[in-house]
């Protein structure tokens, strides 16, 4: 149990600025974007910040990844934040700018892996020391978890991202037939993730990725 207990504390040390940079700066993209394209919705309410707090779930951003990281032995993370309010009707052009505001997430993930990658660079040609271990770990789980947060925004269910940018590309009563199954979305992620579907559908992805990013980097 002591040693469950201290992989758990180093785990969440290791993980816990990575976890809250990808999600604080995923949603303040959308809210960026949003705001260049005319929506002010976000701007108004304050949630075009990289002040975590402002975008923290008690139980999507805390509970739930801690209880899914212990239950599948520390490989595998899925959380959510609060989702930042975008009135799609006050954007410019709706369909085609919401597929921008959707992507911004994502982007801003991939975005925050190649950083983590940097920093990862510096981290190995570091001589080893108190500080190089923790930033090379820290920085190998920032780039992990910013490619779980963009494929898993990027499935095409709503409300996910991908279904955003989905629902853009369709035709417009193709997307009104498409906007009706939301509903369904988080239930069908949570079958998807008991399933262990979602896992056998990420885990290449993010590997394949992983590797090439470090194979760019270092």
């Amino acid at each position: 149990m002591d040693v469950n207990i201290n992989q758990l504390i180093q785990t969440l040390a290791i993980y816990a600025l990575p976890v809250l940079f990808a999600i604080t700066l995923h949603e303040a993209a959308h809210g960026y974007v949003a705001r260049h394209f005319g929506d002010m919705t976000a701007h108004a309410q304050g949630r075009i910040s990289l002040n975590p707090g402002r975008h923290i779930d008690l139980v999507g951003t805390i509970i739930v990844p801690l209880v899914i990281l212990f239950l599948s032995g520390y490989k595998f993370l899925f959380g959510w934040a609060k989702p930042v309010p975008v009135n799609y009707s006050a954007l410019r052009k709706p369909r085609q700018h919401m597929a921008w505001v959707a992507a911004a997430g994502p982007g801003a993930n991939l975005l925050q892996a190649l950083i983590w990658a940097g920093a990862l660079k510096l981290a190995v040609a570091a001589p080893e020391n108190m500080f190089s271990v923790p930033l090379r770990l820290m920085s190998e789980a920032g780039i992990v978890v910013n490619l779980v947060f963009m494929f898993l925004n990027l499935l095409p269910i709503l409300p996910l991202d991908g279904g955003r940018i989905l629902a853009s590309l369709l035709p417009s009563r193709a997307a009104w037939q498409y906007a009706r199954l939301e509903p369904l979305g988080l239930p069908l992620l949570v079958i998807l993730l008991l399933t262990n579907v979602l896992s056998v559908v990420l885990e290449p992805l993010v590997g394949v990725s992983d590797a090439l990013i470090r194979a760019i980097v270092l």
